[in-house]
């Protein structure tokens, strides 16, 4: 069109242009420029016509589909995140603070079990910078006493601990090297969800990572090294650990020294391909030599899991299996354990609902004697979680549980968890 219009105007320039220099400008020239331009203003109106028909007709951009909600891990971690590499820090450490806690109310089959409300745990996760390359992260919980007030002295009202507490020293991406007390990284579940409910979709734990469970040692005091190298795109991160191992009480850390000469080992290796993000696949092998009484044990711990850490849908698949063999006898006992959980954020009135299941099985072979006395167990959850905001939640959860030699058990919990 407008190659149209501009040799339309050259073309009318050129006209009156040639008569003048003939000195020709007659009434009769005026008249038959009139209808030229009356003639061409009609084309004119034609091509636009014509081509405006063309035109396909505009359709309003399609609206984005809404974004999932943060996951309770993002949100924390947007929380703790400590000064970035390169920034400027103050003169003295600046503290950052995240609290959790939860209350609830239980109900079983089970006999003895007291139907109620409980406080859950009052949980503090502490970081601080002390130079662009020097973190340290600490984690209080206080957990109430069910003999709170008796004995003498009276029994506090609660339990303090130090969950976690380590010093690390980011060289780079690819190397990290940190001090102090851990969540054993050989379990994905022990080393992602900690205390505090809030962070994790269900009400309680996998039975094989409880806090306070002997089946895997919960915490480890020693060093760790670690990082995360791209691997074409595999993104592979590792964990290489030397520490005390577990305590002269299976179900906790040597935090105040190792109870025996021997140090335990772990190697931790998984992946998290950029093709599949939210993917995370890995295994852990975990040594030690452990004491029960006058008897030592050296201890295998080999595991396993497959992650699909997204909320539609949340995949986690988890196993692992404890060998023990006594030293100076032949022979050896495996236990065995594992879990399947899976949960999808509904699409609908604003993506607060969450059902989930969950179905877990232990095994505990009768000749493994570091593990007397631990039941084996075969048990489902199935729930509902409702994020109240990005930061509190409600959660009702069904179980059904069987261990040998004893009824099932049937349970119905309801927990709210939040963080602040």
């Amino acid at each position: 069109m407008r190659r149209v219009l501009g040799c339309l105007c050259l073309w009318l320039g050129a006209g009156p242009w040639a008569a003048a220099q003939s000195g020709a400008v007659t009434p009769e020239v005026v008249k038959s420029l009139l209808a030229r331009i009356e003639k061409l203003e009609r084309r004119v109106a034609e091509l636009e016509g014509a081509q405006g028909a063309r035109k396909p007709a505009e359709t309003p951009p399609a609206s984005p589909p809404a974004p999932a909600p943060p996951t309770p891990l993002e949100v924390h971690e947007r929380m703790m995140r400590p000064e970035e590499s390169g920034q400027s820090l103050p003169s003295s450490p600046t503290l950052k603070l995240a609290g959790f806690s939860d209350f609830n109310f239980g109900s079983t089959t089970q006999r003895g079990f007291r139907s109620g409300f409980t406080e859950g745990q009052f949980a503090m996760h502490v970081t601080s910078a002390l130079s662009p390359r020097v973190n340290v992260f600490g984690e209080l919980s206080f957990t109430a006493r069910p003999d709170a007030g008796t004995g003498t002295p009276a029994a506090t009202g609660f339990n303090a601990e130090v969950e976690r507490l380590m010093i690390r020293f980011d060289q780079s991406d690819y190397f990290k090297v940190s001090f102090g007390r851990y969540h054993t990284p050989i379990n994905w579940w022990n080393n992602t969800f900690h205390h505090g409910q809030w962070l994790q979709t269900t009400v309680g734990r996998p039975e094989m990572t409880q806090f306070g469970g002997r089946f895997i040692p919960v915490h480890f005091v020693g060093g760790l090294v670690e990082g995360a190298v791209p691997a074409g795109g595999l993104h592979l991160n590792y964990n290489l650990g030397l520490g005390n191992g577990r305590g002269a009480v299976l179900s906790r850390g040597g935090d105040a020294g190792d109870n025996n000469n021997h140090r335990a080992l772990l190697a931790n290796l998984f992946v998290k391909p950029d093709r599949l993000f939210g993917l995370q696949a890995g295994g852990s092998v975990y040594r030690d030599k452990i004491a029960v009484g006058a008897r030592s044990f050296d201890e295998w711990i080999t595991s396993g899991h497959i992650v699909w850490q997204k909320e539609n849908p949340e995949v986690i698949l988890e196993g692992a299996n404890v060998r023990h063999s006594e030293a100076g006898r032949s022979g050896s006992s495996n236990s065995l354990a594992y879990y399947a959980q899976v949960a999808y954020r509904l699409p609908w009135w604003g993506q607060q609902w969450k059902p989930y299941y969950r179905f877990e099985y232990i095994h505990i072979p009768r000749g493994d004697a570091v593990f007397a006395g631990v039941p084996s167990l075969a048990g489902s959850a199935a729930g509902m979680r409702y994020d109240l905001t990005a930061f509190a939640a409600l959660k009702l959860e069904y179980r059904n549980q069987r261990r040998p030699g004893a009824q099932r058990v049937h349970g119905a919990f309801l927990q709210t968890s939040f963080t602040f």
